[in-house]
């Protein structure tokens, strides 16, 4: 594969990548790294990627073991903890704060799942991949997908409205 060619099949989803990674290993500047590691992985090894059929899918498996095996290493307790995900500067402080405070929820509670529901939430409902897509990445049937996304969803709206009604835990 040329160099341009192998530009036009990546780079369209490179944010994809990056999203992943940030949504596993929290930290920018880890996600950041882990997204330039996988990228130069996939270009070392865009000689042999001709035969893969979707080259996107198989990056997608790539950071998420990348970034699993990066949270088991010693390194993992180095990670910092930076949310940085809205940004709008014609909205009202209030609704900026609350905005953030809502954002800042969802995390900490995706945080809390099970790997299998965070991985299915983060990519039906912030990567919007297909059911088939995401069974194929993880290595599940699509009726397994969806139970664990239901699940998770489901989790998420129930601690929501429990924070919202209860006040801070």
């Amino acid at each position: 594969m040329q160099q341009t060619e192998f530009l036009n099949v990546v780079l369209p989803f490179k944010d994809k990548l990056y999203r992943l990674a940030k949504r596993l290993l929290v930290s920018k500047e880890e996600a950041e790294d882990a997204t330039q590691e996988i990228l130069l992985k996939l270009w070392s090894k865009n000689k042999m990627m001709t035969g893969y059929n979707n080259v996107e899918a198989y990056a997608m498996m790539m950071t998420k073991n990348f970034c699993l095996d990066r949270l088991k290493s010693k390194q993992a307790g180095n990670l910092k903890l930076v949310h940085s995900n809205y940004k709008d500067e014609n909205v009202s402080i209030q609704t900026q704060i609350e905005v953030s405070d809502s954002l800042s929820w969802i995390e900490k509670i995706m945080e809390e799942l099970p790997e299998q529901q965070k991985m299915v939430l983060q990519l039906r409902d912030v990567e919007q991949y297909e059911f088939e897509e995401i069974a194929d990445l993880l290595g599940m049937n699509t009726t397994a997908v969806r139970v664990a996304l239901s699940r998770a969803r489901k989790t998420v709206r129930e601690k929501l409205v429990q924070k919202h009604n209860y006040g801070i835990q």
